[in-house]
């Protein structure tokens, strides 16, 4: 999903290019203070998953970098961002068409977004709230376990490439 071109690595314009995409997905302009906003917050983070600081994340890198602490750290922001650029009106949850495009945006057009919609609407009212959001990916990208696994497949997102 990082690794756009797929050569086996994360390039910064790779994962800078998220931000973009969501931008341009749901009509903010690219100078908007949430894009601006998000575009430090995920530079932020490759900063630091970028361990020998080539410009490049393999990987190993991503391995050794992420989990609960990294997530909490420098994802739940980031990711937040993500979320925070396609809540244009700024209410604090996303519903289904604004979860399909930010996440088809985002990348993970070729996963079941539908699902993770439904799975993700904790109580029913149609909305995603940023909260269950963010927690929802955290328990997944961290131990697999999450509302969002029936949608994503099983397992942590922490596999080798193939």
């Amino acid at each position: 999903m990082l690794d756009v071109d797929g050569d086996g690595v994360i390039t910064r314009e790779e994962y800078l290019s998220r931000v973009e995409r969501v931008a341009s997905a749901v009509g903010r302009d690219a100078s908007h203070p949430v894009v601006a906003a998000s575009r430090a917050a995920h530079d932020v983070v490759f900063q630091d998953m970028d361990a020998d600081h080539d410009g490049r994340v393999t990987f190993e890198e991503y391995r050794s970098w992420v989990g609960h602490e990294a997530f909490e750290r420098f994802c739940r922001t980031a990711l937040g961002s993500l979320f925070d650029i396609a809540d244009t009106d700024a209410d604090g949850c996303l519903d289904r068409a604004e979860f399909i495009c930010l996440r088809t945006a985002a990348g993970n057009a070729d996963t079941d977004v539908t699902a993770a919609f439904d799975a993700l609407d904790i109580d029913g009212d149609g909305l995603i709230h940023r909260d269950d959001y963010l927690t929802g990916i955290r328990d997944f990208v961290t131990t697999g376990s999450s509302p969002m696994a029936a949608a994503y497949g099983s397992g942590p997102l922490l596999r080798s490439p193939s």
